[in-house]
């Protein structure tokens, strides 16, 4: 990783003792011949952690100090100043990208600070990972969808930022094109497109190092004819390199999510049942390290359905594990003695303290008969469900019980209640509380007002009531990355 800081820090104490030698340097200066004094005083300065000192640094610079009568300090002062305030620069892009936490994020800071370091107004980006892993992304800075899809159009071969893209030997240090409209032979699909959109000149660079690879390039547009100096295309070629590298940290990590939320949903229902007089709805979002949260929906005998939502203590692959088999247990006992819910639940505090005795568990099974619109539930340690109505909006009252594995005598008090028709029941998870960030009690006004908002016209529809109490329950998103919490949420409509 490219130490910014050190460089600052390294030029930073050279500058303070270039200013400690002036005076040296102008008594030299009023002994010796002009001449000799151009020797003498010539900068010899070493590269600096890639820095180059032959790259031109601001237009402020000073012209050569043969050339500028004046104490030969300051032509030492100003050029250490320049790199300084490059340096600083560079840090402060740096820093702000290695703040970023998601894929999406990341390709957005990148291209505002390559388009800062370039001098550039707009510009896009390809991801496109060379060993064909990693997701696949165009970012645009500037552009429309609409903008992005008509530079799509133009062939690839006949771009630079499709030669970047395919690593041809003359793009590692990127390619300029300052005058495209001026150039007798650009592709005539690339100039119509380039006047529409009224970029007259461009500038490419490519994402790839040594450890990452080729992740793919940027591509950055400038309104008239233009290209970046060479000190320009030095820092953005820095910037690039740094980012590549966070790039490819971030693309393991997506894939890591993806992996785990794919196995997360392999342990869930694929489908849920169908059974008359009822319809069920389902929304599941796991945590970016995967947790336990869970749900069912069993078809019983005589037209009867168990409805199940469970969470296991931790996060990562041991608590995915472990759900897998606790949802697999309350299964075999709901087939067997579902229409008792304290004995299911029992049967499954037994089976985790002798199997699984340090870990802990909360679960909620209900036993509901859709034609005579009965429920039957009994929970350990869950949060309570919510009926949701055109007459009323409630929690389900429940007797408070312990968390599986923590209960005394294997028993989960019972409730039983009657939804109306019309009526949705929410079953939920404490994640859905959690991701809020809000104290308990107010997490559940929080809930409780959101499933009264649902509209009207919403109410009949299970999976409409769901999308709508997670978009007002998380309205910044439902993947945030500071919470390791599932979200599980399932609703059961009675006709």
């Amino acid at each position: 990783m490219l130490d910014i800081g050190l460089l600052v820090r390294v030029h930073v104490d050279a500058l303070i003792v270039a200013q400690n030698h002036m005076g040296v340097c102008d008594a030299i200066r009023r002994i010796a011949p002009v001449g000799k004094l151009a020797a003498m005083s010539a900068p010899h300065l070493p590269k600096v952690a890639g820095i180059d000192p032959e790259v031109p640094v601001s237009t402020q610079t000073p012209a050569p100090l043969t050339e500028v009568p004046g104490p030969p300090g300051a032509f030492i002062q100003d050029r250490l100043a320049g790199w300084v305030s490059d340096l600083t620069t560079l840090h402060e892009l740096t820093e702000r990208l290695a703040g970023t936490s998601t894929l999406d994020t990341a390709l957005d800071e990148l291209l505002q600070a390559g388009a800062a370091l370039v001098g550039a107004r707009r510009g896009l980006l390809v991801l496109e990972p060379a060993n064909g892993a990693g997701p696949r992304a165009t970012r645009g800075l500037g552009l429309t969808h609409a903008e992005l899809g008509h530079i799509e159009t133009v062939p690839r071969a006949a771009t630079d930022l499709g030669r970047v893209l395919d690593g041809l030997p003359d793009t590692a240090d990127g390619i300029a094109a300052p005058d495209l409209l001026g150039m007798q032979d650009l592709d005539p699909r690339h100039r119509e497109v380039a006047t529409r959109l009224g970029y007259a000149a461009s500038y490419a660079l490519p994402l790839a190092s040594e450890a990452a690879g080729r992740l793919g390039a940027a591509l950055w547009l400038y309104d008239e004819p233009a290209e970046p100096a060479q000190k320009q295309r030095h820092l953005a070629g820095l910037y690039a390199r740094y980012a590549t590298e966070h790039l490819a940290r971030l693309i393991e990590l997506e894939r890591a999510r993806a992996d785990v939320a794919a196995v997360a949903e392999e342990l869930l229902p694929r489908r849920l049942p169908r059974i008359p007089g009822v319809q069920l709805a389902a929304r599941h979002r796991t945590g970016p390290r995967g947790g336990g949260d869970w749900y069912d929906a069993l078809p019983l005998p005589d037209r009867t359905l168990g409805l199940a939502v469970g969470s296991v203590g931790g996060s990562g692959p041991s608590a995915m594990a472990a759900m897998g088999r606790l949802r697999a247990s309350l299964r075999a006992y709901a087939v067997m003695e579902g229409e008792d819910p304290v004995a299911v639940l029992s049967d499954l505090e037994l089976l985790l303290r002798l199997t699984e005795p340090a870990r802990t568990a909360t679960a909620l099974f209900a036993y509901c008969e859709p034609a005579a619109r009965k429920v039957v539930l009994a929970g350990a340690g869950h949060t309570p469900p919510l009926i949701l109505g055109d007459r009323r909006c409630e929690y389900v009252e429940t007797t408070l019980s312990a968390p599986l594995g923590m209960l005394a005598c294997w028993e989960a008090p019972s409730v039983e209640f009657s939804p109306a028709p019309g009526e949705t029941v929410l079953l939920y998870t404490d994640g859905l509380l959690r991701r809020t960030g809000d104290a308990m009690d107010r997490a559940f006004a929080r809930l409780h007002s959101a499933a009264a908002s649902v509209p009207k016209a919403g109410r009949h529809d299970p999976a409409a009531v769901a999308d709508h109490v997670l978009r007002t329950m998380l309205p910044n998103g439902l993947d945030r990355s500071d919470s390791t919490e599932d979200v599980v949420i399932l609703a059961a409509h009675f006709d």
